[in-house]
């Protein structure tokens, strides 16, 4: 129970001195940065503890103590996209970042050992596959996290709970100058640096331990390398199974679990920010190793080329966090912002690059789309202008919905023509050919196809005049902005576009905003044909909701597979589908047709 009436200014001495031996307190002022008065305070307190003797020696308790404060192993927790990483993150996990020639998790690896802790585990999830290599390297254990698309580090650390005590748990991020591990832990404690950080949810109290702060403050910045003692890692392990019951923590930090249920006292450990590093952006990889083989990337080239400027010119680098195909980020050259676009996994499958440059080629200059610096038809990359001070249309502000109404209608009465045609029951069978598994994740599909394509020989005989239809004109790809007084209205996001009945985006737009009643819907086409919309295109424009509807959710199953949810969105698609096979289809019996 000694170790319970130490505090972390005893504890540091007693296994400084236990490595190192006594010299004078000076020197352990010196090397510690304590003051000398607290220097004689803690030795005396650990004389009084019979800890260490009157000439500085320890004693047999002391040796005791030390004997059973070996840390016993360590968690590395590996899973994640490293989404702040863009673009690095798309071909290396964050761990297999290399500064100085060396691996993050390689370096990590390595200091653990140093303090002979070779009980090793990583947890793995985005390109696994990658970190098989460290089994064989270096003797550790992979456990693979199959939720980490969709959740947080709190679930990864949930996969291997119950191997918390006396352990180290490290994101496999952080580069370290000096080892940061210990042969001898006795207390719990979680790293934080000296600076401020607004990001920060904790700060560090006068006696070292760690307090919550409240959202509108600031608090120390948070470098994750946290030890967890026997003595709190029952506690810690219960508060992660409670929080990992509850969906609404899918997308928490572990750090919730230590910090926020007023369960656990955790010691400060205070790494100074010059030893210690987090690479969370591709910028700062590059501040820490500007020579690191992870900065020659394809994207960062283009940038290069396109816009004439050296890598170092490429700035501010922030992940987009919206789209539901591409992973996008903004960057700045010259005090000017830009969109670089990266397509997401299996896009390759599901769009034709070479048909979205065609409808780039051909609405150039006409005042409909962002401006476009860059387009590659191979492999999709694109940059473009970043409008400041934008925003997208919000689909239950009917102003604003009236405002995008107006600029689609606009749009098609171009009546612009491109080489190919979006064909809705092709597209539906395509989705549906590219699932690993043969089946739905909807027992009735079969039946709910069949009922959805009926409705096909009453959309062919309404159907519009063939024009360049955007297909994909929902809410988000409206970008609202102002040039002073006068606002405008883009249509961004092209992908999908091709010949079609642009009566079509009448249909996506109202079921990408999620809409519960057919009266909304309803709204919607009389906003786009000021009130002057017959009965027959009307319910023309319910069948694209069924139709579009089943071609989205096919789309959703495909990407699920590929380990990308969409919760709400994908079940609402196919209620789309069979609750508006139904309203058309009374419709059409009630027309006598």
């Amino acid at each position: 129970h000694i170790i319970l009436f130490m505090n972390i200014y005893e504890s540091k001495l007693l296994n400084k001195i236990s490595h190192d031996g006594f010299s004078n307190q000076r020197q352990l002022s010196d090397e510690t940065g304590f003051s000398l008065g607290l220097i004689n305070k803690s030795l005396q307190s650990l004389k009084d503890s019979g800890l260490i003797t009157s000439d500085y020696q320890l004693t047999k308790n002391a040796f005791s103590l030390i004997n059973r404060s070996h840390p016993k192993n360590a968690i590395i927790l590996a899973a994640g996209y490293g989404l702040r990483m863009v673009p690095i993150n798309m071909d290396c996990p964050k761990g297999l970042l290399t500064v100085d020639g060396e691996h993050l998790i390689d370096r990590l690896i390595k200091q653990l050992k140093e303090k002979q802790i070779n009980d090793i585990t990583v947890v793995v999830g985005f390109m696994k596959e990658k970190y098989e290599y460290l089994i064989d390297t270096f003797g550790v254990k992979l456990v693979y996290n199959k939720d980490y698309a969709s959740k947080n580090n709190l679930h990864s650390l949930n996969c291997v709970v119950n191997q918390i005590s006396n352990t180290y748990i490290i994101p496999c991020d952080i580069w370290c100058v000096k080892n940061p591990f210990s042969d001898t832990e006795f207390y719990s404690w979680y790293m934080l640096n000296e600076l401020i950080d607004s990001n920060s949810t904790v700060r560090v109290t006068r006696n070292q331990s760690i307090e919550n702060i409240k959202k509108e403050q600031s608090g120390n910045k948070m470098i994750g390398i946290s030890y967890i003692s026997e003595n709190d890692s029952k506690q810690l392990k219960d508060n992660i199974k409670k929080l990992c019951k509850d969906i609404a923590n899918d997308n928490v930090f572990w750090e919730k679990a230590l910090f926020d249920m007023g369960n656990i006292e955790v010691n400060a450990n205070i790494m100074l920010s010059s030893e210690v590093t987090e690479i969370n952006s591709y910028e700062q990889l590059r501040e820490l190793d500007c020579s690191s083989k992870e900065l020659e990337n394809e994207s960062l080239e283009v940038i290069s080329k396109t816009l004439n400027c050296k890598n170092e010119d490429i700035k501010n680098i922030k992940t987009l966090k919206k789209g539901m195909t591409n992973r996008s980020f903004i960057f700045t050259v010259d005090s000017k912002k830009y969109i670089m676009r990266i397509p997401g996994e299996g896009t390759d499958k599901l769009i034709n690059r070479k048909e979205e440059a065609d409808v780039y080629n051909t609405i150039k200059g006409k005042n409909i789309c962002d401006e476009l610096f860059y387009i590659n038809p191979d492999n999709g990359f694109k940059i473009s202008s970043f409008v400041e001070n934008s925003r997208v249309c919000d689909p239950y502000n009917f102003e604003d919905v009236s405002k995008c109404m107006k600029k689609l209608k606009h749009f098609h009465d171009m009546k612009l023509k491109v080489n190919h045609e979006f064909n809705i029951a092709k597209q539906i069978d395509f989705y549906e050919s590219l699932w690993l598994e043969p089946k739905s994740i909807f027992d009735d599909y079969q039946q709910t196809k069949k009922n959805v394509l009926s409705l096909i020989p009453f959309v062919n005989k309404n159907k519009a005049e063939s024009v360049l239809t955007h297909i994909d004109a929902v809410p988000d790809n409206f970008l609202f902005s102002k040039n002073g007084k006068t606002e405008n209205i883009q249509l961004i996001d092209w992908e999908y576009a091709g010949m079609q009945d642009p009566h079509v985006d009448i249909a996506m737009f109202c079921i990408y905003s999620l809409y519960d009643s057919k009266e909304e819907i309803d709204k919607v086409i009389d906003l786009y044909f000021e009130n002057n919309c017959d009965q027959k295109t009307r319910i023309k424009i319910y069948c694209y909701v069924a139709l579009c509807g089943l071609l989205w959710s096919n789309w959703c199953e495909y990407k699920r597979q590929l380990g990308v949810e969409f919760g709400e969105y994908s079940l609402k698609q196919y209620r789309y589908a069979k609750d508006y096979f139904k309203i058309a289809s009374k419709e059409i019996k009630e027309l006598g047709e």
